[in-house]
């Protein structure tokens, strides 16, 4: 069982209420970050869909139009319950044969944009903009909403991994746990599993760190590696004092780990609250990294907190109204799970 993230709004009551209580109550949209150039021999395409998760979407397209999973590219992963807009690239698909798919209760609509040179890939979108309903909220959600959505807009959002990557038992963590001490397990996976389980794994570590910052998500100490917002840059913090200004900023903000071969870890404060996240979960960095090396992935730096733009909302009656933006990456459950504070079950 994981332990319970703690809240940046911890202070102030959660308004409760019921989310996906239709797959209309949770939209998504992939805001592309950059259009086709007009040529080339990937496909690029719009589809708007209902209750169909990315991965089957792919393996729908990849039946309906002859081609391999791998001549499909996206950008990222969209949950099935929720009405989902997204951008694919078909390799060696023609706008005749993309046109012939008919639309139904799941494909809503299907737009060509233009053809484009390369596959389109993992990460390779500016983030998404939600528009999301919680219904039967309580009564004094009228006083709790704009003071947890001002905290939010002006600290940063949590920057939590979100339920979906610990699986329906919410458990992928152990596995990936065990991995990491049983090298003749890993050789029995296929790189895309090791690195699935791994991968959680990092994430849950990823969260314990977070939750020991969570009171600081806006304060860079020394020996942090800092992130810059505007192209995703790290550097180490040798004076708290100068650097802070930029964190009020928003311009950078600090990280955690996701281990690997290459990453560097943090000095000071940050390194011992690292260390003790580790330590608590049975392992060393020698470990860490020598899973990492013979699973061949470098690992990265994540920010605590990510920023909540162009946001709006309404109340109306017991049913909450939010729109926001999040980077990539991100999970509007980090902004619904303040909001609400009762846990949100994995998709």
């Amino acid at each position: 069982m994981q332990p319970v993230d703690p809240f940046l709004t911890g202070t102030i009551p959660g308004i409760g209420g019921c989310i996906r209580t239709v797959p209309e109550d949770f939209h998504v949209e992939e805001r592309p970050l950059y259009l086709p150039c007009g040529e080339g021999e990937h496909l690029y395409v719009t589809i708007t869909k209902r209750g169909l998760s990315t991965p089957d979407l792919v393996r729908r397209l990849s039946s309906s139009l002859g081609v391999k999973a791998q001549a499909i590219g996206v950008a990222g992963l969209k949950d099935a319950r929720a009405v989902t807009t997204q951008m694919v690239s078909l390799q060696g698909v023609t706008s005749d044969h993309v046109s012939r798919l008919r639309s139904d209760d799941t494909l809503l609509n299907l737009r060509v944009l233009g053809r484009h040179r390369n596959r389109l890939r993992t990460g390779h979108h500016a983030g998404n903009r939600f528009c999301l309903v919680i219904r039967h909220v309580a009564s004094h959600a009228a006083e709790s909403v704009p003071a947890v959505l001002e905290q939010l807009s002006t600290r940063g959002v949590p920057n939590y991994f979100g339920p979906q990557r610990q699986g329906k038992r919410g458990d992928n963590y152990e596995v990936g746990a065990a991995l990491l001490h049983d090298a003749r397990r890993r050789e029995k996976m296929n790189r895309a599993q090791r690195i699935w389980y791994l991968n959680a794994y990092q994430s849950f570590l990823f969260n314990r760190m977070l939750a020991r910052r969570i009171h600081h998500i806006d304060r860079v100490f020394i020996g942090d590696w800092a992130m810059k917002s505007e192209n995703g840059a790290c550097f180490q913090v040798e004076d708290a004092e100068i650097e802070q200004p930029r964190a009020d900023r928003f311009e950078i903000s600090p990280t955690g780990i996701l281990f690997g071969s290459r990453v560097s870890w943090a000095d000071g404060e940050p390194g011992h609250i690292e260390e003790a996240v580790i330590a608590e979960a049975g392992t060393t960095k020698e470990v860490l990294i020598s899973a990492a090396k013979a699973c061949g992935f470098r690992g990265e730096r994540r920010a605590f907190r990510v920023p909540l733009t162009e946001l709006e909302w309404s109340l109306i009656d017991d049913a909450l109204t939010l729109s926001f933006n999040l980077p990539p990456g991100a999970y509007a459950t980090s902004v619904l799970r303040e909001l609400m504070k009762v846990p949100l079950t994995n998709p």
